[in-house]
């Protein structure tokens, strides 16, 4: 059952004047599905974007290619990364390729505009970290992108199993990289950040820990799931998508949230993923005014306001 109540709303002032309203939707899930609070229409669908990569990571780590490539928590965290294409962040990426025996030409992801290489693309790490898998497992390596190639079928299945839905139900699109995305509901992302974040699977776990040891390669200098996780001190978990998709998830207590703005709107999902801390208490105020001033810092005159917040629900989405 779809619920809907009022959304948060994100406001730039310019002076004192409104010049844009930002309409924004969120939820909380606990790692049995269930939801307990909410904002807008805790059902909403929409693309999980590079959110995903946390989970299209696992068979990476479960099919046993960490361990024979020499790979390390560093490997996995590159591979879970929308990072910067700094030099660290490609050479992370090529050195699961090196130890794979892979020419970095396997890659499908685009160069990006300015750049040389598709190792200094925001998606390598991941893309890498599948042909590496593609290559233990003995699948074709030049489609590993198709919806129908093995390594595909096998993150939609690991997702399904997630989410205790079956997999061709899954309604799929191609991501700005090449790579399949998935569309979901904001209370199905919710639920897999809850799972990602509450210690009870061992490839999540390694997943979490690879990342929490590793922020700088999630991301990069300045940038928000960066800053956020290495302030947190390993309590929180948080990957953002395009589009206005901002997940978290809180470490130990097996607790998620999903972001998304309607309006694909960047500033706004972080403006609310800090407002939405602050109200569940889930970061100290230090940390939160930190993250505010490095991340919400405009023009002089203009400022950011969020209004709204998260109520309780009583709905559940396949609570036990």
């Amino acid at each position: 059952m779809s619920t809907t109540i009022q959304p948060i709303e994100v406001r730039l002032l310019r002076g004192s004047i409104v010049e844009s309203i930002h309409r924004v939707h969120a939820v909380v899930c606990d790692s049995k599905g269930r939801v307990l609070m909410g904002a807008g229409n805790t059902n909403y669908e929409t693309f999980i974007r590079s959110a995903l990569k946390p989970f299209q990571v696992i068979p990476f780590i479960n099919s046993g290619t960490v361990e024979k490539t020499s790979c390390s928590d560093k490997s996995i965290a590159i591979a879970c990364g929308s990072h910067s294409g700094t030099t660290l962040h490609a050479r992370e990426g090529f050195r699961i390729l090196w130890n794979s025996e892979i020419e970095v030409d396997a890659l499908k992801c685009p160069i990006p505009e300015g750049r040389k290489s598709r190792l200094e693309h925001n998606c390598s790490g991941k893309h890498a970290a599948f042909l590496a898998t593609c290559k233990k497992m003995n699948w074709p390596l030049e489609n590993y992108l198709e919806v129908d190639h093995p390594l595909q079928k096998e993150i939609f299945r690991r997702v399904s199993d997630l989410l205790r839905i079956p997999s061709d139900e899954f309604v799929v699109a191609r991501d700005d990289c090449g790579a399949p995305t998935l569309k979901l509901s904001i209370s199905q992302m919710a639920l897999l950040y809850a799972q990602l974040s509450n210690s009870q699977n061992a490839d999540l776990e390694q997943v979490n820990r690879a990342i929490t040891s590793n922020p700088i390669l999630l991301a990069g200098n300045e940038s928000f799931d960066t800053e956020l996780i290495m302030r947190a001190h390993g309590q929180l978990i948080s990957k953002g998508g395009a589009e206005g998709i901002q997940c978290l998830g809180r470490n130990g207590e097996g607790m998620g949230i999903a972001i998304k703005v309607e309006d694909g709107s960047k500033r706004a999902k972080h403006a609310v993923a800090l407002h939405l801390l602050k109200q569940l208490d889930w970061l100290t105020p230090t940390r939160l005014q930190e993250l505010q001033e490095k991340n919400l810092c405009l023009n002089t005159g203009v400022q950011l306001e969020v209004h709204g917040e998260l109520r309780f629900q009583e709905n559940t989405l396949n609570s036990e």
